[in-house]
């Protein structure tokens, strides 16, 4: 299966790299970036064959069967309807945009295309959550009561990118608002957020927060929080919780190595893997390999673009609640 890659940035090498060397059916037959060299360079490292900063005129290739959209949100829709026009399938990266009525333009023309649409939401391919979410499926715990996820960075973003990256809610939170909705199984109806900033006050100058604690509330009557920050001193802290009527089920850090240190003084181990790149690796290649095999196959995608869609409602919800200081349901969010 013949890829085009558009944007050679951090997420668009990984990408360049699992479907040029890690699936063994893919290719990639070209890369584009607005920044030309940046393409040239992975390119050249991937071996290949054609790069360029025309991303419309990568899409249109005849050698290109689907495109991986990798490039900044504000570009996402209008290159989601260039690829539907042009027959190819589409991997989006999240969010599609940062506003409903853009996103529902693009899911009308993918829709009107009929081609596959895969919305880059990896931590649901992660082996760790894939297994809370089959115990919550298979009844192991029984009913679920009570959701918890603890998402902390390793570090605050430069704030040039928290200027314009939507704020905390839509570029970070966004990911436990889909895992959330993942494990289990159920629609929020209504969010109470939290928000300070006790990590930067830059963050706060660029209008935004760095530590937030939301509550949701299920249509299936589970009730749920969210924990994020900015800056965890001691690594990327990506844990989950599932307390149920028989029993519960939690997922830890993962960590480099599963040595512990005892002396007389103290039992400690190594510091967990570092950000994203370490910790969801594998979850890059499952979920591409997900993607490839819907197409191949003729079946519905793991993630679709309603599954991208609802993620940004409850990203404006929680950043309404915040605001206003009061829970705010889904269905106010109209646009």
């Amino acid at each position: 299966m013949k890829f085009a890659v558009l944007g050679a940035g951090r997420i668009g090498k990984i990408h360049a790299e699992t479907l040029a060397l890690r699936l063994p059916d893919t290719e990639v037959t070209a890369i584009a970036d607005v920044y030309e060299p940046a393409a040239a360079e992975t390119a050249a490292s991937l071996r290949i064959p054609v790069s360029s900063s025309d991303t419309l005129a990568v899409i249109r290739r005849d050698d290109v069967e689907a495109v991986a959209i990798c490039t900044s949100t504000d570009t996402h829709v209008q290159y989601i309807i260039e690829a539907a026009r042009a027959g190819k399938h589409i991997f989006c990266e999240k969010p599609i945009d940062m506003e409903l009525a853009q996103i529902d333009q693009a899911l009308e023309a993918v829709e009107k295309a009929g081609v596959q649409f895969q919305i880059g939401f990896n931590r649901r391919f992660d082996p760790n959550f894939a297994r809370v979410r089959r115990a919550i499926e298979e009844g192991e715990i029984g009913t679920p009561h009570l959701l918890h996820i603890i998402s902390r960075d390793p570090g605050p973003p430069p704030i040039s990118y928290v200027r314009v990256s939507g704020g905390m809610m839509i570029d970070m939170t966004i990911h436990d608002f889909d895992m959330a909705r993942f494990l289990i199984g159920s629609e929020v109806e209504e969010i109470y957020a939290v928000a300070k900033v006790r990590v930067d006050p830059a963050i706060a100058e660029a209008g935004d927060v760095d530590t937030a604690l939301a509550v949701l509330k299920f249509a299936n009557g589970v009730i749920g929080t969210i924990d994020n920050s900015r800056k965890a001193v001691y690594g990327y802290d990506q844990r989950v919780e599932v307390f149920g009527s028989g029993g519960k089920i939690e997922s830890d850090n993962n960590y480099p190595n599963s040595a512990f240190v005892s002396t007389s003084r103290s039992v400690y181990r190594d510091l967990p893997l570092n950000f994203f790149l370490e910790r969801y690796k594998d979850s890059y290649v499952i979920e591409l390999r997900a993607f490839v095999d819907a197409v191949q196959n003729g079946t519905p995608v793991p993630v679709s673009g309603s599954d991208g869609r609802v993620p940004v409602v409850m990203a404006k919800a929680a950043r309404r609640s915040i605001d206003l200081d009061r829970p705010v349901k889904l269905s106010e969010i109209t646009a």
